[in-house]
């Protein structure tokens, strides 16, 4: 047996969306079922180098009658991660970069090894066209993007794949990635750079950004938006105004991430926002526990029955979690051995 390395093309190449949003989505219903097997995520501070590790664990064993595939599948595997800020101006590097180890639950062969910063932003997008799919209005056309960066591709690519988006309004800063960004969409989409309120006001936002300081305030949004919020990923990061994530329907991924580390970490320390005011997880929605949107939802309205459904102002906050992860690398994986793609080599000198 060899083991398939899949570098950052090879993942982009065999991400096929409309599987990966399907795998994320069986995630955070094995998640929800207890099906899953996810240790919480280690970090490994690195103060003298201005950065840190993170790992990444999971199993999850995802049963037939929550997938979109003939059979039920159940995958392993880990993802270490780092965010080191001076790498691009001291070293010529990424700040983030990330690597998969995706391997067989019943064996533990290594299967692949994949570039698992494309694998990120690819399973941040199906996150957030999961929920986007359980949460905006069923007839949503508009999608707003805060912040131009490498995750507001994904974003677009995917949430494309549950809603019939044609109008793309996209918001930052620096002007050149605004151009990149509505050039690289223009021929599919009427996409054109606007103010954060412009984005805000169409029927679906998601904010990519880094920021400490809210930048996304009550006023800013429309009066039913669904907002995925996917900026924050550590302590002190905060894109939302506390107004606004108090007057909205929150859902989050995970309990223990999103308090730690997510949109809601601030105001939630701080006291401002509690257990009270989040209305559940996203897997209690996609599975059916818990109602989403009113008419929305994965078929026929799932996620509770049409006059039970949450309105006004939606709020995914999205960590990221392990199970996505490994979700998104078995389909990378599985597609790429069938298209003999990647390079297969002898990690652990089994061969003759």
């Amino acid at each position: 047996m060899q083991t398939l390395l899949l570098n950052a093309d090879d993942v982009d190449e065999n991400a096929r969306m409309d599987r990966v949003i399907d795998a994320v989505r069986g995630a955070f219903t094995a998640y929800e079922r207890g099906n899953a097997k996810m240790p919480a995520k280690s970090y490994i501070d690195l103060p003298e180098y201005n950065g840190d590790f993170r790992s990444m664990p999971a199993y999850l064993d995802v049963r037939t009658e929550d997938t979109a595939e003939d059979a039920g599948w159940d995958a392993a595997g880990i993802k270490w991660v780092n965010v080191h800020t001076d790498n691009p101006a001291d070293h010529d590097l990424p700040t983030v970069m990330g690597t998969m180890i995706y391997s067989d639950p019943e064996t533990a062969f290594p299967l692949a090894v994949l570039d698992g910063t494309t694998l990120t932003m690819k399973r941040t997008g199906a996150a957030a066209a999961v929920a986007t799919d359980e949460l905006a209005v069923p007839d949503a056309t508009s999608l707003g993007i805060v912040g131009a960066g490498v995750q507001s591709y994904t974003q677009l690519e995917a949430i494309a794949e549950v809603r019939d988006i044609e109008e793309v309004v996209v918001s930052d800063l620096d002007e050149e990635r605004v151009a990149d960004f509505v050039a690289a969409f223009e021929d599919r989409f009427d996409v054109r750079a606007g103010s954060i309120s412009e984005a805000g006001h169409c029927d679906v936002l998601s904010t990519v950004t880094p920021v400490e300081e809210p930048i996304v305030g009550l006023d800013d949004v429309g009066d039913h938006t669904h907002i995925n919020a996917m900026g924050a990923d550590a302590e002190g990061k905060h894109e939302l105004a506390d107004d606004l994530l108090l007057d909205a329907t929150i859902v989050i991924d995970d309990r223990e991430q999103c308090t730690h580390s997510g949109e809601i970490n601030v105001p939630y320390a701080a006291g401002t926002l509690t257990d009270e005011d989040i209305y559940g997880e996203i897997g209690e929605i996609v599975v059916g526990n818990r109602p989403g949107r009113t008419g929305a939802g994965f078929g026929s309205g799932a996620g509770g029955a049409d006059d039970a459904g949450v309105d006004g102002v939606t709020v995914f906050d999205s960590t990221g979690l392990a199970i996505q992860d490994v979700a998104t690398a078995r389909v990378v994986y599985e597609q790429a051995d069938d298209n003999d793609n990647g390079y297969p080599f002898d990690l652990l000198g089994l061969g003759e």
